[in-house]
């Protein structure tokens, strides 16, 4: 029995879902949105909150602010509820409604940027000026800047990684969503500190700037940034794959109908992989990737028909995505082990 006193003390750790049967490759889905706040996020909110409490920076009259798409909002505003400490997050008109309702019934502000920056940095660059121009009005906000703090790899090279290596003594390749790239840059900086090499292998959105491309437009939250991150240290990554939506789209969808709802950045890894796997066919390979979130938030906009046929026209869904599959999926919570095959 496990008793819990703060919400933000809880997350689950063991569970993966093995997607053979679903998509022909082997790939196992570290599944990170079973805590209260719903996504992967609640691990850098936790870190960054008590780094800045240790440091003296949040002081009780302290009033949290941050840029968020979503997920690390709804852990900030359950953290900042539980802590006592007021929270306005500033997104912008991408973030899905039931998570800001998510935030608001928790108790939190929320600031809505409906037009993107005129200098050319997207949704996030406009909100990052809004939250710039706000501390510096008041001096009782405080930015923890997911975007720059180094909590938030931290808290992947803590628990993340560590707790896959413990399941998986055998990794030979690591898919991970590039965002904020805390959980890349953490992982990727665990697993080149272990005892074996492992290939890590970033996924991103088509329309992002993160890796040097040019921007583009992006509907779904969560995955891809509008401005290069400043915690991406390049050296550390191996490879790249860039998704389009419509491939998040398809893929998320195809996890639907074996009754796994998971989240569009979920989507967007699971499509990556599935194509490095495909191309780099191995059978030995002990493969991993991580899945931020789960799909309840994304009813209006990934798993809405009529949103999907407006934003990508009726050609979202194509014949040839739908194959054959096996009668089941397995929750597993250890990996037996399982020979090496390099993905070099």
């Amino acid at each position: 029995m496990q008793i819990i006193t703060s919400p933000q003390n809880f997350s689950e750790e063991e569970l993966y879902i093995d997607l053979r049967s679903i998509f022909g490759h082997t790939l196992f889905l570290k599944c990170e949105g079973f805590n209260f706040a719903g996504s992967i996020k609640l691990k850098a909110a936790k870190e960054m909150v008590e780094a800045a409490e240790r440091d003296g920076i949040l002081r009780p009259d302290s009033i949290l602010v941050e840029s968020s798409s979503g997920n690390l909002g709804v852990a900030l505003s359950m953290i900042a509820a539980s802590k006592g400490y007021r929270f306005l997050c500033v997104t912008d008109r991408r973030c899905n409604f039931s998570t800001r309702l998510l935030m608001e019934a928790l108790g939190s502000q929320i600031h809505i940027i409906t037009e993107p920056d005129a200098d050319g940095g997207g949704f996030l660059g406009a909100r990052l000026s809004y939250v710039q121009a706000l501390c510096a009005s008041d001096k009782r906000y405080v930015w923890l800047n997911q975007y720059t703090n180094p909590n938030n790899w931290l808290a992947h090279y803590h628990t993340t990684a560590p707790a896959i290596a413990r399941q998986f003594p055998q990794l030979d390749v690591l898919f991970i969503g590039a965002g904020t790239t805390g959980t890349l840059m953490g992982c990727a900086r665990y697993f080149r500190e272990w005892h074996r090499s492992v290939w890590i292998i970033a996924v991103d959105s088509v329309g992002s700037v993160t890796f040097g491309d040019p921007p583009g437009p992006r509907m779904i939250p969560g995955l891809g940034m509008g401005v290069r991150p400043p915690l991406l240290d390049e050296s550390y990554v191996d490879e790249v794959i860039r998704v389009k939506e419509v491939d998040t789209v398809r893929a998320c969808h195809r996890m639907a109908r074996s009754g796994f709802l998971l989240g569009g950045s979920t989507g967007t890894v699971v499509s990556g992989a599935m194509d490095w796997l495909t191309r780099h066919e191995a059978p030995d390979l002990t493969a991993v990737a991580i899945s931020p979130d789960l799909g309840e938030r994304y009813l209006d906009t990934v798993y809405c028909t009529s949103w999907l046929q407006e934003v990508y026209g009726d050609g979202v869904f194509e014949p040839d995505e739908l194959t054959a599959r096996e009668p089941a999926v397995s929750l597993i919570g250890s990996i037996p082990s399982i020979n090496r095959s390099t993905a070099r």
